[in-house]
């Protein structure tokens, strides 16, 4: 069966009638993100990267250690999704993150997945040239500290071949709360002044 289709071939083209299509085809297309999200995670499995473990049980280790520590809901999907970019965004993973995020999650959250890369690297750095201190640049922010234990007792300490992690299936009910409705409009509207 074809699906409707709205008629423009420019976008200057389309009427109210298109957009109301296309947006009646967008609510059930975002309802089924936390479904791509999963999948997406599954990529992660397997590819180890030289590290102890797979990048698949690094973010369930993360987000595992984030939930036994009596984290919330929110922060603990931040833990699960915080290097899903790995695959996309080898340079920039964070920042696939964090789009990804971005509408779910409050600033707190979101900007702790944005710059946890540079905090991590304070435990690695060194190791290849690269100066630990970076995330120093960032030490008057309200959200350092947040950030630094983040990856100090969550993402820095999740390389653990023994550690008993919970099942991605685990983490699925939370993701689903959190991605359930955007907190926040990534498209900001300014009233035009008459």
């Amino acid at each position: 069966m074809d699906q409707q289709r709205a008629s423009f071939r420019a976008m200057q083209e389309g009427t109210a009638e298109d957009w109301n299509l296309i947006s009646s085809h967008f609510r059930s297309f975002a309802r089924e993100l936390p479904d791509r999200i999963m999948t997406h995670l599954k990529l992660l499995d397997g590819d180890f990267g030289g590290f102890p473990i797979d990048r698949l049980e690094h973010s369930l280790q993360t987000a595992t250690r984030a939930h036994r520590d009596g984290r919330d809901e929110e922060y603990v999907v931040c833990a699960l999704l915080h290097d899903i970019g790995d695959t996309l965004g080898s340079f920039n993973h964070p920042d696939i993150a964090a789009a990804i995020l971005k509408p779910f999650v409050s600033e707190e959250n979101l900007w702790m997945v944005e710059k946890h890369g540079v905090f991590q690297g304070y435990y690695f750095f060194h190791h290849l040239g690269m100066d630990r201190h970076l995330r120093d640049q960032f030490k008057d922010h309200p959200l350092y500290q947040r950030t630094a234990e983040f990856c100090a007792l969550y993402d820095a300490t999740a390389f653990d071949p023994d550690y008993e992690s919970e099942p991605l299936e685990f983490f699925e009910p939370m993701m689903r709360r959190v991605f359930a409705r955007p907190r926040q409009s990534v498209y900001k509207t300014e009233r035009v002044a008459s």
